[in-house]
């Protein structure tokens, strides 16, 4: 299995994924540099994730459908290819405008080499604790686990 560990922390308010993948690093960096990838592995299986704007640059906006219900956006606040970048995530109205007063997520996905694999590390920080609970009780943890775990199907590909 891609996902090695998940640890949620209630009182640091932090959800982390560590995967490893057998690919090299700057493959798994296109995962997230390649919005056509992303698409292929951010949302669940059955619930295929569309990026409608992806600039992986600082300062630069993603906007995202999972599905046909839910919206998102992404600002990022670092980019250091192939090793980490930086983001802040919130959720969108139907047309993509961010929700004005809706909780976000800061996320950090960091890459290190490890003999030819890759560890991907994807560290989420929520707004409070509420918006952790309620990101756990909709099942969002298990559903990303299964997002993640699409990656070796791409990567083999």
């Amino acid at each position: 299995m891609t996902v090695v560990s998940v640890d949620k922390d209630f009182e640091a308010l932090t959800l982390t994924v560590v995967a490893e993948f057998d690919a090299g690093i700057e493959r798994v960096w296109q995962l997230w540099a390649d919005p056509r990838q992303l698409e292929r592995w951010w949302g669940p299986p059955g619930h295929p994730a569309t990026f409608h704007e992806h600039d992986l640059v600082r300062g630069g906006r993603a906007a995202f459908s999972i599905g046909d219900a839910s919206r998102g956006w992404w600002e990022f606040t670092a980019v250091d290819p192939p090793r980490s970048l930086e983001l802040i995530d919130g959720w969108a109205d139907g047309d993509g405008t961010p929700i004005p007063g809706a909780p976000t997520t800061r996320i950090r996905a960091q890459l290190a080499e490890l003999d030819g694999r890759t560890r991907m590390e994807i560290r989420s920080v929520f707004s409070s604790r509420e918006h952790l609970e309620q990101i756990v009780s909709m099942g969002a943890v298990e559903a990303f686990e299964q997002a993640i775990g699409q990656i070796d199907a791409l990567l083999a590909a």
